[in-house]
């Protein structure tokens, strides 16, 4: 490690992620346990991990997830992991933190296709959670706020530090190759990290996708716009999170790409108008 490095890259656009934060433990736990927990769905088979699968890079895999009653949802599924650092949460930004976006796919009827009033009743209607709900919220009754605050604890838990990136980035030169670190330089110099930077290298801001040239794959999804209905808004999507993108394809919110090469050159093609060769 050399110091004048760690200098250097405290300034680049891209920044590790921490490796210590505040949490609690209990409350966590109880999160984790919702997480994995098929009784919030009307089903009695879905969960969050359903979607978001820890096992896979907190994706499924799929270009839309399969929901209640094996129906196929309109957009592919963001990982979860490292989502805390997203500014807002779904792809066009309707929640504004994990809290409010653990409550939509519970009621959402091509998802968990439950409601609210019924998931509190499940709950209550099982001792062992009715008493780990009184432990770490005290004397308050089980409500959706506490399961939502419960689930996104846990998730806030989910992030990927110590990264060989992250290394590289705290100063410890032979952490990545010198192809790799010319990469970066290439990400950087193509323009890639105007919309991609932050901790997770994504997620600061919504950003048109079409801008060089129209991107008219999918005519159905309007992003941004559904949120605000403000024009400019139309197909303006979250960018998504480049860490541990080896493991979260297909790509994009409509999954048209299913390899990093795939992703790239529509990334040169529709947003920065241009080309770039197999090297």
């Amino acid at each position: 490690m050399q110091g004048g490095a760690i200098s250097e890259r405290s300034k680049e656009p891209i920044q590790p992620i921490p490796i210590s934060f505040d949490y609690d433990a209990a409350k966590i736990e109880l999160g984790k346990n919702l997480f994995f927990e098929p009784r919030l769905s009307k089903s009695g088979w879905i969960t969050c991990n359903s979607c978001h699968n820890l096992s896979t890079g907190g994706v499924d895999n799929l270009p839309t997830s399969i929901g209640h009653k094996w129906i196929f949802g309109p957009i592919n599924s963001p990982t979860v992991l490292n989502a805390k650092f997203n500014l807002a949460q779904f792809w066009d930004g309707r929640a504004k933190d994990l809290k409010e976006q653990a409550k939509g796919p519970i009621a959402n009827p091509m998802e968990m296709a439950s409601n609210h009033e019924l998931v509190v009743g499940v709950l209550q209607s099982i001792p062992a959670y009715v008493q780990w709900f009184k432990e770490v919220y005290k004397d308050e009754k089980i409500t959706i706020d506490n399961v939502t605050d419960a689930i996104a604890a846990f998730e806030e838990t989910l992030t990927t530090p110590n990264s060989r990136f992250d290394a590289w980035l705290n100063g410890y030169n032979d952490k990545i190759s010198e192809s790799e670190r010319q990469g970066y330089d290439l990400f950087k110099d193509k323009g890639c990290i105007i919309c991609h930077n932050g901790i997770g290298a994504g997620g600061t801001s919504f950003q048109k996708f079409g801008v060089a040239k129209p991107y008219d794959k999918d005519t159905q999804t309007l992003g941004r716009y559904n949120v605000t209905k403000e024009e400019k808004d139309k197909y303006a999507f979250k960018v998504p999170l480049l860490r541990n993108i080896e493991l979260t394809a297909p790509y994009f919110h409509d999954a048209s790409a299913w390899s990093l090469s795939e992703a790239v050159k529509i990334m040169a093609e529709y947003q920065l108008g241009g080309t770039f060769t197999e090297d």
